[in-house]
């Protein structure tokens, strides 16, 4: 019963795919070993035949014949007598190999291999799939969705190892049931209690650069560079690209014919809007490239990595973007803090008091579009009081306002 107990942990320990030949066969001489050393005090005199194809193994001991007169330590010896009734012809001094059943090491010790085994196959198992992620990280992995909690995930790979894809590294409008299929990078791997803790997340830079080098082959052969990415997941990307061959139109190759390629991107990341531009050392015009969609009049940069972007009003609103998402992804891809400036000409009558939407609160506005103040100048017409009158305003909220239309045409 013990020997089947142990080649059934044995055919376990064969079945780890993962675990190369040499390994699996140190490891378990190794156990055996150590058990025997623990039993006799040495292993010197010991075979022990590891057989991986069939999932079992055998131990040899090696004895010298001596006479009976001075036989003393049965695990190096043995008596001429008991030799004689093995072979008639054995003589003192030649060596006597038999194997050693299981059985004979006693039911502790045998029990105590069996569980040395088996974590022995356990620490294995963590070790080799903690070093086969830390070498992935960075890669996009596929998994399914096993179990859903509050704060995450739990994803189980191909091979059924689990995977963890917290709340924080989920794209805020991700949905998903048991049983779907996730796509997402391997984030870090971390050992937890000895155990590996993989993490995976789909709100990394690296995901969406991964996704271009599947879709566009240009990216993944090397003709194309992703240079730079800025992104905030779920809402909106800009990816800098660069081609080595002058043939090769970087941007059009990313976006495909009719955005066939950046589609499945967009797609994969729950309708992310993603801007992708052509790179360049030029600091102005990158950062020109980096406001698109918006039409930039000037850049002026200043010191501290700064810079000043001037537009006509009615670009304004689209440098900025909804919620401020296009100028902060501009600043994050150009590295430069970039402030806009709406251009007024001097021959420019008025601004429309709409262009004004990200400085002053909506209901700012509509109450002096009700008292017939559809314009900058026809704001600044009117005096303070008749403003705070008219509109029944806050005098800080009318005093604020006067100041940012002033501001418009000095």
């Amino acid at each position: 019963m013990a020997q089947t107990n142990l080649i059934d942990t044995f055919s376990e320990f064969k079945e780890l795919k993962s675990i190369d030949r040499a390994t699996m066969m140190s490891v378990l001489e190794e156990v055996f070993r150590a058990t025997l050393i623990k039993i006799h005090g040495t292993d010197e005199n010991y075979d022990i035949i590891i057989n991986v194809d069939k999932g079992d193994f055998e131990i040899w001991r090696n004895r010298e014949v001596v006479s009976d007169e001075a036989f003393e330590d049965p695990n190096l010896e043995i008596p001429l007598s008991e030799a004689l009734k093995i072979d008639e012809d054995y003589e003192v001094g030649e060596d006597v190999t038999d194997e050693v059943k299981v059985e004979d090491f006693g039911r502790r010790a045998i029990l105590a291999l069996r569980q040395n085994l088996t974590n022995k196959i356990l620490e294995l198992e963590r070790d080799n799939l903690y070093n086969t992620y830390k070498n992935r990280i960075g890669d996009i992995i596929t998994g399914e969705v096993y179990q859903i909690w509050k704060r995450e995930i739990l994803v189980l790979d191909d091979e059924g190892n689990e995977l963890i894809l917290p709340r924080e590294e989920q794209i805020p409008s991700d949905f998903f049931r048991k049983g779907d299929t996730i796509r997402a990078i391997v984030e870090r791997v971390e050992m937890r209690n000895g155990n590996p803790l993989i993490i995976i997340s789909r709100t990394s830079t690296i995901f969406l650069e991964r996704l271009f080098e599947l879709e566009v082959p240009e990216i993944f052969d090397g003709l194309i560079t992703i240079k730079r990415i800025a992104r905030v997941p779920g809402e909106r990307a800009k990816v800098a690209v660069e081609s080595y061959d002058d043939r090769v139109d970087p941007v059009g190759a990313c976006v495909g014919m009719k955005g066939s390629r950046i589609h499945g991107i967009v797609r994969e990341l729950r309708n992310e809007n993603i801007d992708v531009i052509n790179y360049t050392t030029n600091i102005q015009l990158f950062i020109q490239r980096a406001l698109s969609p918006a039409k930039v009049s000037s850049v002026k940069l200043l010191e501290g990595e700064k810079a000043d972007v001037y537009l006509e009003p009615e670009q304004v609103s689209l440098a900025i973007g909804k919620n401020g998402h296009n100028i902060k992804l501009a600043s994050q891809l150009t590295g430069f803090e970039i402030d806009v400036y709406r251009e007024v000409n001097a021959d420019d009558e008025d601004v429309d008091i709409d262009e004004f939407s990200d400085e002053i609160e909506g209901w700012v506005l509509d109450a002096l579009k009700a008292i017939g103040c559809d314009t900058a100048k026809s704001v600044l017409e009117l005096s303070r009081a008749d403003l705070i009158t008219r509109t029944d305003l806050e005098e800080e909220t009318v005093d604020n306002v006067l100041r940012i239309l002033k501001s418009e045409f000095e």
